[in-house]
């Protein structure tokens, strides 16, 4: 199923806690709690002006971002859970070090 969002909403799907430190400490899965970065799959046409016009949003599908816990409504799609929130309630986009890449 595709799903389109209205307006200026944002279909983020929860990106895997990390549960391990950088220092090798392993995190339980109680402790670990939600997930606060997503990967994008679906934006609105833009934030509704008071004039009429539209305002693109900054983000696009494809895009890692950062977003508090308890931001947006989760949902049941096609039997995974996403979130659809507002494009004020992402706090981030990560870019990705092209040259951190490299030396990977």
């Amino acid at each position: 199923m595709r799903i389109r969002p209205m307006y200026d909403r944002v279909v983020v799907r929860r990106l895997p806690v990390e549960t391990k430190t950088s220092g090798g400490i392993v995190i339980p899965d109680k402790s670990a709690g939600k997930s606060t970065r997503g990967e994008v799959l679906a934006v609105g046409p833009g934030k509704l002006l008071d004039d009429g016009t539209t305002a693109t949003l900054a983000v696009k599908t494809g895009d890692q971002v950062l977003f508090g816990e308890y931001a947006g409504t989760e949902i049941s799609l096609d039997g995974d859970k996403v979130l659809i929130i507002k494009e004020q309630d992402i706090l981030a986009v990560v870019e990705e070090d092209v040259e951190q890449e490299k030396a990977a």
